[in-house]
């Protein structure tokens, strides 16, 4: 089955707001406005958004240079801002904050409040399951999730996933929006991790416990991972790039709400992250990079 998008559609009218301007954030932010949406980006640190901007800035240039964004199509607005009080009526709204309950629940029940009926309420979550956020919104027929992988600009297949409670009018207006930025939507059901995560983040943490036991180092682990068994980066560069302390809070949802042993964060994820080595977006992790991003700190503005 071919994994290209489908072809772009005209985009409709409303504008798109993000929540969050980490590393997700100003991925997605990037993909929507190099699609020709307006996009208000929101975050309560105004470094955060300083660094976003110009993140955003670099992102689409890099994307319009790989011919990632559409041929002809006039760039979106972005605005930025502190707080997401003043929603005029936006196409819709994507929760891209730290992968911590707490966080995510407090934020989308401030903002479900501030939203028009039928509204997608979007979390771009890596493994917390969508009903259990839904009990904290004002109408969870209108909150589903999506799982967009790191880097938004390069891949183009995105997880959609419908809650038991979600209404099929939403799932189908978050199925147009994707399709509109070059999104390929695939739709599963709500579980803990749900596919990807359920099945790659217990694979990297295993890889973890390898290096750990000092059976191989990482190079050795992806160069067997790519060379035999076709993993396209690796597993241990994959954790770069999806920022180890995200990675850790993955496996720590998935432990606790499947008690499954294999996804119990492995000493050596958790000394990294206690020593600030988060992959890619500090310079350090597995690898070492010359060009760190900011990592996501929303969580620890609130």
């Amino acid at each position: 089955m071919s994994t290209e998008p489908p072809s772009i559609e005209p985009r409709q009218t409303g504008y798109l707001v993000i929540l969050g301007a980490g590393v997700m954030g100003t991925g997605i932010g990037t993909v929507a406005l190099g699609h020709g949406f307006d996009v208000l980006l929101v975050d309560p640190d105004p470094d955060q958004l300083a660094r976003a901007e110009a993140g955003i800035d670099r992102g689409l240039r890099l994307a319009q240079l790989m011919g990632r964004l559409p041929d002809g199509m006039d760039w979106g607005a972005l605005r930025t801002s502190g707080s997401p009080d003043a929603l005029d009526h936006p196409r819709a709204v994507i929760e891209a904050v730290t992968e911590n309950y707490a966080v995510k629940a407090e934020l989308l029940a401030k903002v479900s409040a501030a939203l028009p009926a039928g509204t997608p309420l979007i979390s771009n979550t890596s493994s917390i399951p969508v009903n259990e956020l839904a009990g904290t919104v004002l109408r969870p027929e209108d909150l589903l999730g999506t799982h967009f992988m790191n880097p938004p600009t390069l891949i183009r297949t995105v997880e959609v996933i419908r809650g038991p409670r979600t209404g099929e009018a939403v799932v189908a207006a978050t199925g147009r929006l994707l399709t509109e930025l070059g999104r390929r939507a695939v739709v599963v059901n709500d579980a803990p991790g749900f596919v990807t995560s359920r099945v790659l983040h217990p694979m990297i943490n295993t890889a973890a416990r390898v290096v750990q036991a000092g059976t191989a180092a990482p190079e050795e682990v992806d160069a067997l991972m790519e060379g035999c068994l076709g993993h396209p980066t690796g597993p241990l560069r994959t954790a770069d790039l999806i920022g180890i302390d995200n990675l850790v809070d993955s496996l720590q949802v998935l432990w606790e709400r499947t008690g499954d042993e294999s996804c119990k964060p492995c000493d050596l994820l958790l000394a990294k992250v206690r020593a600030g080595e988060l992959g890619r977006k500090s310079g350090t992790g597995f690898y070492t990079y010359e060009t760190p991003q900011t990592p996501q700190t929303f969580e620890e503005k609130q």
